[in-house]
């Protein structure tokens, strides 16, 4: 005689808020069957067979035998995805994934707004010439942001003195292409290196530099500041002659102007005596060195440097040359392009100073001229009070 084998006890399972019934197939041997069984003492399948929906907010108490895919635990806020659904949602997603995003969140867009409120802002840069008359400073200027944004001066008349000392004239222009607003002050200094002893002649630069970066500061130290300090730093200064060996507060470029006048034997044979000349006098110009952040700045920056000093031609004049109109300067011999890299070398001071270090003069000119200047300027207290943490405590109160 067989042993009979007594029917399975189950546990009777928690009861869900709304009963979810399975409806079995036309070909199902079973007859329908609530979730999980409700007791009625009608035989059910074995447990194996059991069809179980994915997603009861109860915990589904199959046997121990139950494969581990069919009625697993879900737990709180699991999807309703269906049978055999294995991906848990809610929480559980967020750390299997990690720091991956589950979608787009737009961080990138900061770029965008930067880019809207400069355009609405705009900016500064304040840029300096230097060199003694004739050399074609203000046409220089005019050719690189193709404006009438410096006077016209082609030496001293007949009945106008030369200057005893060096003036300083500050001239702004608003500046507006594509968008980008641009206030652009010129800063001439007529006078200079027209005397016969020029040995003092970097003294008003100097001193104009100083007062500018005194302005600032002052403006700084204030308890109550302006939202947005006038900026009035030089930022760039463009030097048409050999330094005398002054040490300098600005960033310096050194320019040979007018270098069609020269061949281009002489002009190679020009730059390495202003190189030498420079070195000589201890004068750095930029972008130097030590202000190289990474690879990618050096390698850039090397060729800068191995150009240096720039040998360019100004004109605002236009000229027919193989069926294009070009700025350029006449002569008997055909046209100078002063835009065409193989007559000299405009271009290259254009791209560099306008297209890809304008921002980074406007940052050495904050980062490392200011700050030294700012440094000494209060490590000496010069008349200046450092606003005390007190003193701020009290103003907002």
């Amino acid at each position: 005689m067989s042993d009979i084998v007594p029917p399975e006890v189950r546990p009777k399972p928690a009861v869900p808020t709304k009963p979810l019934h399975v409806v079995p197939s036309p070909s199902s041997p079973f007859p329908p069957q609530a979730l999980g069984g409700t007791g009625t003492g009608v035989s059910g399948p074995p447990p194996s067979a059991i069809p179980v929906m994915i997603g009861s907010h109860g915990v589904s108490h199959a046997p121990s035998h139950t494969p581990s895919h069919v009625g697993a635990s879900q737990g709180p806020g699991a999807g309703s995805g269906g049978l055999g659904g294995t991906h848990p949602q809610g929480g559980s997603q967020g750390s299997s994934a990690g720091s991956g995003l589950l979608g787009y969140i737009g961080i990138d867009t900061i770029i965008e707004q930067m880019r809207k409120k400069t355009m609405k802002t705009g900016f500064d840069f304040n840029i300096m010439v230097v060199g003694h008359s004739g050399l074609g400073k203000s046409t220089l200027l005019n050719t690189l942001f193709k404006s009438q944004v410096s006077r016209r001066s082609a030496g001293w008349a007949r009945d106008e003195k030369i200057p005893k000392t060096v003036e300083i004239k500050a001239v702004s222009h608003f500046i507006e292409e594509g968008g980008v607003k641009m206030k652009l002050t010129v800063v001439d200094t007529p006078g200079f290196g027209d005397q016969i002893n020029n040995d003092n002649c970097w003294e008003p630069i100097a001193k104009y530099i100083n007062e500018q970066y005194e302005k600032f500061l002052k403006e700084e130290v204030n308890i109550t500041r302006k939202k947005r300090i006038p900026d009035t730093r030089v930022h760039c200064c463009l030097y048409f002659i050999s330094p005398t060996g002054h040490s300098h507060s600005v960033n310096i470029i050194p320019i040979i102007a007018k270098a069609d006048t020269m061949t281009i034997e002489e002009r190679l044979d020009f730059k390495q005596r202003v190189r030498k000349e420079l070195e000589m006098g201890g004068i750095e110009y930029y972008p130097q060195k030590e202000f190289d952040e990474d690879m990618e700045d050096k390698s850039d920056n090397d060729k800068i440097r191995e150009a240096m000093p720039l040998a360019v031609v100004g004109s605002d004049k236009e000229y027919q040359v193989n069926g294009k109109r070009v700025l350029g300067r006449k002569t008997a011999w055909g046209v100078v392009e002063v835009e065409n890299p193989n007559h000299c070398e405009f271009a290259q001071l254009r791209d560099f100073l306008i297209r890809s270090h304008l921002q980074d003069l406007k940052e050495v000119t904050h980062n490392i001229h200011y700050e030294t200047y700012r440094a000494k300027r209060l490590h000496g207290n010069g008349g200046l009070h450092p606003v005390s943490t007190s003193d701020t405590q009290e103003s907002n109160l």
